[in-house]
């Protein structure tokens, strides 16, 4: 007669081999050098004793040559991140190096596909060697594959990655496609490695020079944020999805009650900030003092210098903030932080975060090198995702904004802004007056006229309800907490997905 012993001899013998991962050596092999296995970053990642595998039997058949792989070398299922429910994947570099097989491919695929389905967000672990070699032994038929499906995804569910070592192929694709990537430091990530680089070009090259982090957070832009170690990129993951709902059917959680919530004076501001539009000053201590205490992350700290982005609390509400940093190019908007600030600001757009944006430039970069690196092109894009924000926009003009510049920053009437701000002494205008007039040639008197009106810019846009109001800067914080609280009457109707939703790359 029949019985479950057996049965479940087998099923255990096979969730333990998946558990076992590649064996007590390359465990240790992990460990030694400073990183946990993937089973371990996905424990430091969820709250505790949340995590619920799913595909743990993947690979647990013997198919042609191919013997079997535990979990398929892909942990992967769903947790808990602050008592909110996430979807999970963590490559396991110590089987067959993290590779993709044909089960792999299916589990991906599935992680991706319960995230829309489910409306949770999507959190990939990336270290591995990309599609596996073995899988030329076995055909396998048509079916769709995850990287579809992340871009169909795109502004529906929060999307993070991040890349833990090598990772390359079909696996370091995910990064790009997703709305936040986290390096940590001594990891890569490239289309192909150095020996298929060499083999193609002749290039001889290393994975750090390839594809490192110091690589693709200050000059690629591929990542965003780079990290010291695993535990501090995965307490990174943690941070960033706070300030997001689950699903972009929902509004950002709010903490209304946090210890730093309410109005406040900001008296220092006018240290910070210099009444002189030529004088040199960080844009980072303006907004860390304007936002609720200690909620700053700045996202892309490295890239694309000439704009600050950030996720911030704001009387306890998320808010994204975009600021022009008069210490970088004079806060002129270049090519790569015009590209930065798009995706930042469609990110936002996607999951209804209000937009504060800190305006301080010259404009777009002029010169050569910038025209043929296309910063039309680049400055348009941000132009128009800055333009289809859909939730509340808070435009600030601290000293100057001109030309194209002022509208890259949402200094637009009539464009869906909650309230549009300036401080005395604002100079606005197609150009500086100063350079302006001296490229048109005007004579000394019209030189003066156009110097007296760049002065008193601010005064003539509020005479005509360009602005607002003209604040104080020690007003500032709490013009941006009644502006928010006017706001506050669009949650009354439901989130839903921004009619264009896609976020681009």
């Amino acid at each position: 007669m029949m019985t479950w012993d057996p049965l479940l001899k087998d099923l255990r013998a096979r969730r333990e081999a998946a558990r076992a991962m590649g064996g007590e050596a390359r465990l240790e092999r992990q460990r030694a050098g400073g990183r946990l296995d993937a089973r371990a970053r996905l424990e430091h990642l969820l709250d505790p004793q949340t995590f619920v595998e799913l595909g743990a039997l993947v690979g647990s058949v013997h198919r042609g040559v191919v013997p079997p792989v535990p979990a398929d070398a892909l942990v992967a299922g769903h947790g808990l991140i602050e008592g909110r429910p996430v979807l999970v994947g963590a490559e396991d570099f110590t089987v067959m190096g993290g590779s993709i097989g044909h089960g792999t491919t299916a589990k991906r695929q599935r992680l991706a596909e319960l995230a829309g389905q489910e409306r949770v967000p999507l959190v990939m672990l990336l270290e591995g060697a990309g599609e596996r070699t073995q899988n030329a032994f076995e055909r396998r038929g048509r079916a769709p594959n995850d990287l579809q499906t992340l871009a169909r995804l795109s502004g529906l569910v929060p999307m993070v990655c991040v890349v833990m070592g090598p990772s390359a192929g079909h696996g370091a694709l995910t990064a790009p496609l997703m709305d936040f990537v986290v390096m940590v430091e001594g990891a890569s990530v490239f289309s192909a490695g150095p020996p298929l680089v060499k083999e193609a070009t002749g290039e001889e090259v290393t994975k750090e020079e390839l594809g490192g982090t110091a690589v693709h957070t200050t000059l690629s832009g591929v990542a965003h944020n780079g990290a010291p170690d695993d535990a501090a990129a995965l307490d990174l993951v943690r941070s960033y999805l706070a300030y997001f709902p689950s699903n972009a059917w929902q509004y950002p959680p709010a903490t209304i009650d946090g210890p730093d919530s309410g109005p406040r004076a900001l008296d220092e501001l006018v240290e910070l900030v210099p009444a002189d539009p030529r004088r040199s000053y960080d844009v980072r201590p303006v907004v860390e003092l304007v936002a609720d205490r200690g909620s700053v992350l700045e996202i892309e700290p490295a890239f694309g210098r000439p704009i600050v982005t950030a996720l911030a609390r704001l009387g306890g509400e998320p808010v994204a903030i975009v600021a022009n940093q008069p210490a970088s190019k004079a806060g002129a908007i270049d090519r790569d932080a015009a590209d930065k600030a798009a995706h930042f600001l469609e990110v936002a757009g996607a999951f209804h975060l209000p937009v504060v944006f800190l305006a301080d430039n010259p404009g777009v970069l002029a010169g050569t090198v910038a025209e043929r690196q296309g910063i039309l092109r680049h400055a348009a894009r941000m132009f128009s995702a800055q333009a289809q924000v859909q939730s509340p926009k808070l435009h600030v003009t601290l000293r100057k904004a001109y030309g194209f510049g002022s509208s890259l920053m949402a200094m637009n009437p009539f464009d869906r802004q909650t309230i549009t701000l300036a401080f005395p002494g604002a100079r606005l205008g197609a150009m500086p007056a100063g350079s302006g007039g001296r490229a048109a040639g005007v004579d000394d008197e019209t030189q003066e006229l156009l110097e007296h009106a760049e002065l008193g810019g601010a005064y003539s846009s509020a005479d005509t309800m360009s602005y607002d109001d003209v604040v104080e800067p020690s007003e500032l914080r709490n013009a941006l907490l009644a502006a928010l609280r006017l706001a506050s009457a669009r949650r009354a109707e439901p989130a839903a997905p921004a009619h264009a939703h896609g976020i681009r790359p």
